[in-house]
Formats: structure tokens, C-alpha cells, sequence
């Protein structure tokens, strides 16, 4: 699988959303507007083919696809 520089950012957004479990939060961090990480976290899930997070309005939280994502990531 060939990793580009759009997909190494996009998987460090998911890290820090995953780590704060909040976009707004993980933006503040990251210094990136919850609005973009949401746009980053969209094409990432739409290029892997699956759902990585669970949205709510008042919180956000792995799928089990995202868990065996980060777990991966993590190794």
C-alpha cells in the first residue's frame, strides 16, 4: 500500500481526534479548525472505504474499524 503526505496528515488528525475524543479539542492542539479535520477524517474514511469515528453532537468515539486502525498505527 503506498502512503501519500495526504494520508500521513490525515492519519495524525485521526491520532489527536482519537486521543481528545473531540475535534474542536484535537483542532486547538493541532492548530487546525474542527471543520477541516472533519473534512480530513471525510476523505480518509471515503478512501479507506470505512467508517473510522462515531459523530455525535457531544462526542466522538471509535468504530471498531477505528480501533483496529489506531491499534495499527500505534504498533
Amino acid at each position: 500500500m503506498k502512503i501519500s503526505r495526504t494520508d500521513l496528515a490525515d492519519f495524525s488528525y485521526f491520532l489527536a481526534i482519537a486521543n481528545h475524543h473531540s475535534f474542536r479539542r484535537a483542532g486547538l492542539d493541532l492548530g487546525v479548525s474542527a471543520s477541516a479535520l472533519s473534512h480530513s477524517l471525510k476523505g480518509l474514511e471515503t478512501r479507506l472505504g470505512v467508517r473510522l469515528l462515531n459523530r455525535t453532537n457531544r462526542s466522538v468515539t471509535l468504530t471498531a474499524a477505528g480501533e483496529e486502525l489506531l491499534g495499527k498505527i500505534v504498533e
